[in-house]
């Protein structure tokens, strides 16, 4: 409620292009991105690029093969991306959102560059404490996952909120992101559940659980919460994921990583759009 508050003083003070300022109506497609190099080359492909700047979140607008594409920077974590994703849907009024670039591995049998597409995402911050006694010292692996979408009562006390919240991804989105996966060739494009959180977990033990309990392949920190504004705001909403690393099979760290999703998504919106066209 905060941010939503926070975000409606800075909506109120800036005046970026709207949908109704795009030529010929169309509504544009949304890309996110946290980090400047998650979005640097996604940036300079719009023809002749307008930026606009709200806050301290940044938007490039402008057509792709004569379709309108926004890229947003969201800056890191789930407040920023949560919040740059109102951004967008007020002021633009995306017909979709792309959240993507990189993560680290959940899963094993992945690798560096191999890219996720978000079958569903979940959120991995909410979580409740058993009860220990003054002394007892802390035990995350023991802490119950909280859906804090499944009720309007307190979720600590519902039995079933007992789970961590999951957003699906949109399924004309999956299928434009699987109809170009032959033009990756630098690693595997898999389906998968994509966990999001605050948190950088490198505790092997506490990722082990997250993959098995969870299903979550892959680990980063904005996704999910974008995911939640979309669906709130009922615009249809796709994660994308490049491994820049894993920790559980020993994959180091690339930043190049974001680049070649970067190139993947693009294809991706290409092919998107010309569903739209259809």
């Amino acid at each position: 409620m905060i941010a939503a508050l926070v975000v409606a003083g800075v909506l109120a003070l800036s005046h970026p292009a709207r949908a109704q300022d795009v030529p010929n109506g169309a509504r544009p497609v949304l890309v996110q991105g946290a980090m400047q190099i998650e979005v640097e080359k996604l940036a300079g492909r719009p023809e002749g690029a307008t930026v606009d700047q709200v806050g301290g979140w940044t938007f490039w607008r402008g057509p792709l093969g004569g379709y309108p594409v926004i890229v947003s920077k969201t800056l890191k974590g789930m407040t920023n991306a949560a919040a740059a994703t109102v951004i967008a849907i007020e002021h633009y009024r995306p017909v979709a959102i792309i959240n993507q670039g990189t993560a680290v591995g959940h899963d094993p049998s992945l690798h560096v560059y191999d890219i996720v597409l978000g079958s569903s995402a979940i959120n991995l911050r909410a979580f409740k404490s058993r009860y220990r006694a003054a002394g007892s010292g802390s035990n995350s692996l023991e802490w119950m996952p909280l859906d804090l979408m499944a009720s309007d009562g307190s979720a600590g006390n519902d039995p079933n909120a007992r789970k961590p919240t999951r957003f699906e991804g949109d399924s004309p989105l999956l299928a434009a992101a699987r109809s170009v996966k032959a033009s990756y060739t630098r690693g595997r494009v898999v389906d998968g559940v994509i966990g999001s959180s605050d948190v950088w977990n490198d505790e092997i033990d506490r990722i082990a659980r997250f993959h098995a309990e969870f299903g979550t392949i892959a680990e980063e920190m904005e996704t999910a919460s974008a995911a939640q504004i979309a669906s709130l705001l009922h615009v249809p909403f796709l994660g994308i994921r490049v491994l820049s690393d894993n920790i559980t099979n020993g994959g180091g760290y690339d930043p190049k990583t974001s680049e070649a999703c970067e190139d993947y998504v693009y294809q991706v919106v290409k092919a998107y759009v010309a569903t739209l066209g259809r």
